[in-house]
C-alpha cells in the first residue's frame, strides 16, 4: 500500500506568482507621425512587476515623460539597444526607430501626467494617464 501526501507551500505559489512580469507595449506616436501614445491610459497594480515595452515607429524623437509616476515605482532596469540602465529614472527619450524596456514594481498608488515635453507635441495631444492601484 502506497500513501502519498502532498503539501502546498503558499509561500512559494505566492512568490512564484509575484515574479511573473506582466509585459505593456506603448508606442510613442506611429508611422503616420501622430503626436500620440498608443495606448495613451495605463493601469499598474501596486506591488506588481512590469516591463513596459516602448517603441517609437515615428520618424522624430520623442520622450516618455511622467516624472511623479517613476517617483512612485522602483525600477529595476532600462535597457536600449546595448545599454542597461540601472537607478532612479524620470523620462525616457527615443530617437526615431527606437526600442527601450522598462523593468518596474509599481509602488505607489496614485494618478499620473505622461506627456512628451518637445515643443508643440503635448499641445498637440501626446499626453496620456497613468494609474497604479491597489486590488
Amino acid at each position: 500500500m502506497l500513501v502519498c501526501f502532498g503539501f502546498i507551500n503558499t509561500n512559494a505559489a505566492e512568490a512564484a506568482n509575484q515574479s511573473v512580469v506582466t509585459e505593456i507595449t506603448v508606442s510613442l506616436g506611429n508611422e503616420a507621425n501622430e503626436l500620440k501614445f498608443e495606448p495613451n491610459h495605463l493601469e499598474f497594480e501596486a506591488g506588481k512587476p512590469y516591463k513596459l515595452r516602448l517603441i517609437n515607429p515615428s520618424a522624430q524623437k520623442h520622450y516618455f515623460t511622467a516624472k511623479d509616476f517613476a517617483d512612485g515605482i522602483w525600477t529595476s532596469k532600462v535597457e536600449a539597444g546595448k545599454v542597461e540602465i540601472k537607478g532612479a529614472i524620470h523620462e525616457l527619450e527615443l530617437k526615431p526607430k527606437a526600442e527601450a524596456e522598462w523593468v518596474f514594481i509599481a509602488l505607489k498608488p496614485g494618478s499620473y501626467t505622461l506627456r512628451c515635453p518637445i515643443a508643440g507635441h503635448t499641445e498637440a495631444g501626446m499626453t496620456g494617464k497613468i494609474a497604479i492601484v491597489t486590488h
